[in-house]
């Protein structure tokens, strides 16, 4: 793989808006690799000139928030305020309080009026977070502000109009939750006009290894290490794990090396991860014994190769086959990387 045209290779999307790898990790914190994250980034960059609503999904710590500044950061409104609001952080009232402010005496305790975060977000962007823990109470206030660009302070009948973009995150199959009736049907579609999906970690691995060296240079810097490398089998322990917390996780556990390990090299102890926790769940039944086999091998040459960043000598040393043999199995299961 030639890592130089790697990193600044685009990612395609309309040509005022087109970002090389080196620009997403340095500028936005995002790196990508796999064919299903750059999918995501590329439907954040057409989607980022709009003023359509935004619903983004996955799983805790897959960067969802991350997406949504890529958005803000390249879209007109990129000068304007990007406000962040935790829906699932705070109870009804206060929920309320902080989204559309309040009048002085508007209730006991009110001394002052507090300026919302829907009017500081005026001609900005406003990111609710996981949407899916709003009450219902809160959730048809949210709608007439989607559908009418308006609402009320608390306390005062004057309404207030604001223009503001929201992207809204979930980690919830938001639409289940419609079928519950937890979640209203009409602000759901009001919400979802476009949506994106992002993978969780364990589904691109190939993310896996520049993520790895990204945090790497990010926390030696942080504590005043020139030279840190990782171990291969520190790096294959990280590749088989299954990382249910996502790329939040991983950055964790690479921060914990850098920060306790040896100042020279990454060993698999310094992670923090236990063997016993790495685990596969895609065996398959109604398959022969030889697709499993087939299956097995092409997957684990796959992330050998990702190991060492399409080298296949090297790969060929790690399986312990000949490198020609290597080559056909390649071209036999079609893995160039």
């Amino acid at each position: 793989m030639n890592k130089e045209s790697g990193i600044h290779e685009a990612i395609l999307a309309p040509e005022d808006l087109q970002i090389s790898k080196a620009e997403l990790a340095s500028r936005h914190h995002i790196v990508v690799q796999s064919e299903g994250l750059k999918r995501v980034v590329h439907d954040a960059l057409k989607a980022a000139r709009s003023k359509s609503t935004i619903l983004i999904s996955g799983e805790s710590g897959t960067g969802k928030e991350l997406i949504a500044r890529l958005m803000h950061n390249v879209s007109p409104r990129k000068t304007k305020p990007f406000v962040v609001v935790n829906c699932g952080a705070l109870p009804e009232t206060l929920l309320e309080t902080e989204l559309f402010g309040h009048e002085k005496g508007a209730f006991t305790g009110a001394t002052f009026r507090k300026i919302g975060l829907f009017e500081t977000a005026h001609e900005g962007t406003i990111f609710l977070d996981e949407i899916g823990e709003m009450s219902p109470t809160m959730q048809v206030k949210l709608l007439r502000v989607i559908q009418e660009g308006t609402f009320n302070r608390i306390g005062s009948a004057v309404p207030i109009t604001v223009d503001v973009r929201v992207i809204s995150a979930t980690n919830k199959e938001l639409y289940e939750e419609v079928k519950k009736k937890k979640f209203r049907e009409d602000l759901y579609y009001r919400l979802n006009v476009i949506h994106l999906s992002i993978p969780p970690l364990r589904e691109r691995k190939e993310d896996i290894p520049p993520l790895v060296e990204f945090f790497i240079d990010e926390f030696k810097n942080t504590i005043g290490i020139e030279d840190l490398s990782i171990s291969d089998e520190a790096l294959t322990l990280i590749t088989s794990y299954h990382w249910p917390g996502n790329v939040r996780e991983l950055e964790n556990s690479i921060e914990r090396a850098v920060v306790m390990g040896n100042g020279q090299e990454i060993l698999p102890q310094d992670l923090g991860i236990q063997k016993a926790e790495i685990r596969d769940n895609h065996i398959e039944v109604g398959i022969t014994l030889q697709q499993a086999l087939d299956s097995f091998k092409k997957d684990f040459i796959k992330k050998t190769l990702l190991l060492t960043k399409g080298n296949r000598k090297k790969a060929a040393e790690i399986l312990d086959i000949q490198r020609t043999y290597l080559s056909r199995l390649i071209k036999e299961y079609d893995l160039e990387v």
